[in-house]
């Protein structure tokens, strides 16, 4: 098998971006907006006969046709149910598809759907997010993906720690941080079981105020490149920020809205700081091995500095303290 290369997107002009849509059907009349994206590449681009639509080209070597073609098939299954998520469109291949292969690259196309990010200090917006996640995860309730990560302890996350204190990415004298990684995953893993069996469901997987944007008809999502099985809290904590007694609040409202189509277990609140530590460190690993792709030392500058680990090890020893603390209640 080859690996995949370090920087995958050199090739991604605009033309090339022009002919993949050609290859697939869809002829775009010249103009292109590149949109925020690291780990894909994510271009809006306009049709001669139709309007606008945003074309995610796939990193290689991250996810698997397989994974991909779950997490389409997930998307169709809510757009089906009229929960509103963007999905992708059924391309005319010899085979119809909603992934296409067009050369080096990987491409799925969707319509465009625009918005703001919600405003998430008014209770009613979160109640009304959270009657949105409920009916998600009504949908993800109903199967299981059989392809996509399961997200019930530590394991990645221990597996991105070693991987990142074997590599030469660490500055010198990081094994304090290393040392600090470990232990909070030990607070992890004691989290999940005192927890014991985490009811796993078909999840966003990555719902922070990025990925979820307000229209005029409310709520809808973007992306699903994330979506995996985990515990329904996971879609719930990164809507929270501020002090414990704000967190508390919104959580409030975003329960509000939830229990009133789905009901929530509330042991899983316990689990909200431990998913935290996982997201830290995972974040951590994911710039590490997408550092020689040259859109990363731009964005995240300050990563190969002894600083950026320092204010590492002091996040997680916030998280190793939070953990220890009582759930937030509702």
């Amino acid at each position: 098998m080859t690996q995949p290369s370090d920087t995958p997107y050199a090739g991604l002009t605009p033309h090339a971006v022009l002919d993949a849509l050609d290859a697939v059907g869809l002829r775009g009349d010249g103009r292109i907006l590149q949109l925020n994206s690291y780990e894909n590449r994510v271009f809006q681009v306009h049709l001669e006969d139709d309007g606008p639509v945003v074309v995610k080209f796939y990193r290689d070597g991250r996810w698997s046709d397989a994974q991909i073609l779950e997490e389409h098939a997930f998307a169709l299954e809510l757009a089906a149910a009229e929960v509103p998520a963007v999905a992708p469109m059924v391309l005319p291949l010899p085979e119809p598809s909603t992934l296409a292969h067009v050369g080096p690259w990987r491409l799925a196309v969707s319509p465009r759907c625009g918005g703001r990010q919600p405003e998430l200090e008014d209770p009613d917006t979160l109640s009304w997010i959270g009657r949105f996640l409920a009916r998600l995860h009504q949908v993800g309730q109903q199967s299981a993906f059989t392809q996509r990560i399961r997200l019930e302890g530590s394991q990645a996350a221990r597996a991105a720690v070693q991987w990142l204190h074997k590599s030469n990415m660490l500055p010198p004298g990081s094994d304090a941080w290393h040392a600090m990684a470990l232990q909070a995953l030990e607070r992890v893993d004691a989290a999940f079981e005192r927890h014991g069996r985490v009811n796993l469901l078909r999840l966003h997987g990555d719902c922070h105020p990025g990925n979820l944007l307000w229209s005029p008809s409310g709520p809808h999502f973007v992306d699903l490149d994330d979506a995996v099985m985990g515990p329904a809290v996971q879609d719930l904590w990164m809507l929270l920020g501020g002090t414990r007694q704000e967190m508390q609040s919104q959580l409030g409202a975003l329960l509000d809205g939830y229990e009133s189509l789905r009901d929530f277990d509330r042991r899983e609140l316990a689990l909200i700081e431990p998913l935290r530590t996982l997201r830290i460190l995972g974040h951590s690993a994911w710039i590490a091995r997408r550092w020689q792709d040259p859109a990363f030392p731009i964005a995240f500058p300050a990563f190969e500095s002894p600083s950026y680990w320092g204010q590492q090890l002091t996040l997680l020893r916030e998280q190793i303290d939070a953990m220890a603390e009582p759930p937030l209640v509702a």
